[in-house]
């Protein structure tokens, strides 16, 4: 979550009338004074990915699309390699980061939260032929297992289980790429970008293993240290947007109705 330069990208979202919302392809320093400028990966489907013309997708994106609209700002959305997205904030590079990130406290001492927009849990993947029981520690332990580093599913293994020592990429994709191409015996991940890929020709073969991880893990905008007004302007609009109807909206067109009360 690795290239350092930043596409802005025209994003569409739900047919919603986001007439507050940029789209402007110029890169994010020319942006107009006013402007919301926004951070997202763009590759972690189904909430942020990058569309074979360049435009950026997903969840993260219709969310930051309708809140800009709700508060009336016009807005650009840049991709920003993962490891890099907090150092860009920080930077001035970006004012705002949506991209399916969760509040920690490693977090906390770098930049500062909106209230929640989204609830994670976590699962791990193996091959369907493959025995393995995510509540086994031997299992866990004995396993050679792969994971996008800088994560919550990383640092999740790294704290509950400090003897194992994962692949980790730069990517959730090249993740992806080792469990499917047998280069890792086990993956673990954010159920619903696991539950996406599952459905890739890769993933056919594979499946979740066990029940979810709950580790109360919630995903926010993250702003930079102090600056209130702009986290505040973010929990005006997600409040308006659930009240009237188009967090829900934007909820079932990517996940479907069964994640509306989850």
């Amino acid at each position: 979550m690795k290239l350092k330069t930043t596409l802005l990208a025209t994003v569409v979202g739900l047919g919603l009338a986001l007439t507050g919302c940029g789209n402007d392809n110029a890169k994010t320093d020319t942006a107009a004074p006013n402007t919301i400028r926004i951070a997202t990966e763009g590759a972690y489907a189904p909430f942020n990915y990058t569309n074979n013309d360049g435009t950026l997708g997903g969840f993260d994106v219709d969310i930051a699309n309708a809140l800009c609209a709700k508060m009336a700002t016009e807005c650009t959305i840049g991709a920003q390699d993962w490891d890099g997205i907090i150092p860009a904030l920080k930077a001035g590079k970006f004012d705002a980061i949506v991209s399916s990130m969760s509040v920690t406290p490693e977090r906390l001492e770098q930049v500062d939260f909106t209230e929640s927009y989204f609830a994670n849990t976590l699962v791990f993947l193996a091959n369907k032929d493959k025995a393995f029981d995510p509540t086994n520690a031997s299992d866990i332990e004995n396993a050679k297992i792969t994971a996008q580093g800088s994560t919550i599913s990383s640092q999740w293994l790294a704290a509950t289980h400090p003897s194992v020592t994962p692949q980790l990429h730069g990517t959730l994709d090249s993740a992806f790429l080792d469990l499917g191409n047998g280069r890792a015996d086990v993956m673990i991940a954010d159920k619903l970008p696991a539950l996406t890929w599952l459905k890739s020709d890769l993933g056919k073969n594979f499946e979740i293993k066990g029940g979810d991880i709950d580790i109360n893990d919630k995903f926010a905008i993250a702003v930079n240290k102090g600056n209130s007004e702009l986290s505040d302007k973010f929990n005006k609009a997600l409040a308006e947007i659930k009240a009237d109807g188009t967090y829900d909206k934007i909820v079932v067109q990517h996940f479907g109705e069964e994640m509306l009360n989850k």
